[in-house]
């Protein structure tokens, strides 16, 4: 039997993924409930989730959570819910993120959303990844971890709010990986390029960019994630960073931020 066509095993293996309802996350959580897995679809909207939900290849695996992760009582809810829909969760994505304002430059961001960034990213990425490996070790079970950060981690974006952010999070990928690794818990990264869908709203004209020569979709994504999550496919991966964007990492593409007034 090929290795590729069981890449998870369904019987032992449940999924928790954030930011479902929309982009990225919800190819992910999508691609997860088609290789059977049952998995937790958990965003802030409940019309984002159930559509995602709906539109899956196999919407009796899947489990809605509706919440915001900048609260720390939240993510205990979205803990104590995973646990009742689908028993241990061994597959954790975290993609979950506020939504991105260009206007949001180093001069203009308020401090509430500096906040909700680093609160939904880092902080609930942190919290979440630490109590499932704290139950994966105390069943001394393996488990798979894939934060996705962003190109943005190492190149300035104009949005410091957002830059630090993931930039913290390619570090805890690193630190955890560490930590983890020694009980059978991978933790990896996955790194976009400019994928039009969720948060980003891709300029077309950023294409000329990409050495492939077109935007990413949230689908390009999907296969690498799942390929990075499976402990059959890459059981000896821990603590890389994968990065999916066309070439795109290959130029700097960023001009600095007009400041009007200040």
């Amino acid at each position: 039997m090929s290795l590729f066509s069981t890449p998870f095993d369904p019987a032992r293996e449940a999924a928790l993924v954030t930011g479902a309802g929309n982009g990225i996350g919800r190819a992910i959580a999508q691609a997860l409930v088609g290789e059977g897995v049952r998995t937790v679809f958990a965003d802030i909207r409940e019309d984002t989730v159930m559509a995602a939900i709906k539109t899956s290849a196999r919407p009796e695996l899947a489990f809605p959570f509706v919440g915001d992760l900048a609260s720390r009582a939240t993510c205990d809810a979205l803990l104590a819910h995973a646990q009742s829909a689908v028993g241990q969760v061994t597959h954790f994505v975290h993609s979950a993120s506020p939504p991105r304002r260009e206007a949001d430059h180093p001069m203009a961001v308020d401090r509430e959303t500096w906040q909700q960034m680093h609160a939904v990213n880092l902080d609930a990425g942190f919290h979440l990844a630490r109590e499932l490996a704290r139950t994966l070790i105390a069943a001394k079970a393996p488990g798979s971890f894939l934060l996705l950060t962003s190109l943005h981690a190492g190149t300035p974006r104009n949005l410091p709010h957002y830059s630090t952010a993931k930039a913290a999070m390619a570090m805890l990928v690193k630190e955890l990986a560490k930590t983890f690794g020694r009980y059978g818990i991978r933790v990896n990264a996955l790194v976009p390029g400019a994928i039009a869908a969720g948060g980003f709203v891709a300029d077309p004209s950023l294409a000329k960019h990409i050495p492939l020569g077109r935007l990413g979709q949230a689908t390009d994504l999907a296969p690498m994630a799942l390929a990075v999550l499976s402990n059959r496919v890459s059981a000896y991966v821990t603590g890389a960073a994968i990065v999916v964007d066309g070439g795109l990492s290959l130029t700097n593409w960023f001009d600095p931020p007009t400041l009007h007034e200040l």
